[in-house]
């Protein structure tokens, strides 16, 4: 071809690699990953990917909750469509995105650790205190129970002399 006079092999290389581990970036609309794709192909228009396997990096790129979306508008699975079928499905679904989406109308997940940047209600500073003082009580604790182990006296099982343990009593 004549577009691999000019372009390295190596950028060819680094371009392929990238389309096939794209990925939708959190927050990014459907419209603006499949831009990104497009965009990526275009780039390096001899990237020798085929069309089949270009959709399903696309489709593998997006998250769960997305793919399952994508499936239910396909009626099925994305996988059964001809390539022709699933691409016009994606610039159908791009284009609705693009127009009727906001960034506001994400929801924000949280798992189960994390917490609100804003975590200063009473609840939260009640839980804290109690969360200090049963640190310090378990510390206390653990220092207690050193302390106690160093006092136990050594008696010996045999004689009762506090002098050696029972494996080197004389007796």
């Amino acid at each position: 071809m004549f577009l691999e006079k000019f372009v390295p092999a190596s950028q060819t290389t680094a371009i392929s690699k990238d389309i096939s581990g794209i990925r939708q970036l959190g927050g990014e609309r459907l419209y603006e990953y499949w831009e990104r794709l497009k965009n990526l192909c275009a780039s390096c228009p001899h990237h020798q990917v085929s069309e089949q396997l270009l959709l399903q990096y696309f489709y593998e790129g997006r998250n769960s909750m997305e793919r399952s979306m994508m499936d239910a508008a396909s009626e099925g699975a994305l996988g059964d469509m001809t390539p022709a079928e699933a691409r016009h499905l994606i610039k159908k679904m791009a284009s609705n995105s693009q127009q009727f989406s906001t960034r506001n109308d994400a929801i924000v997940l949280r798992g189960i650790n994390d917490v609100a940047a804003d975590s200063s209600s009473s609840a939260d500073r009640k839980l804290e205190g109690k969360l200090d003082t049963l640190v310090s009580l378990v510390t206390q604790l653990a220092m207690n129970q050193k302390s106690s182990s160093a006092s136990v006296a050594r008696v010996c099982g045999i004689c009762t002399s506090n002098d050696h343990h029972t494996d080197s009593c004389p007796s």
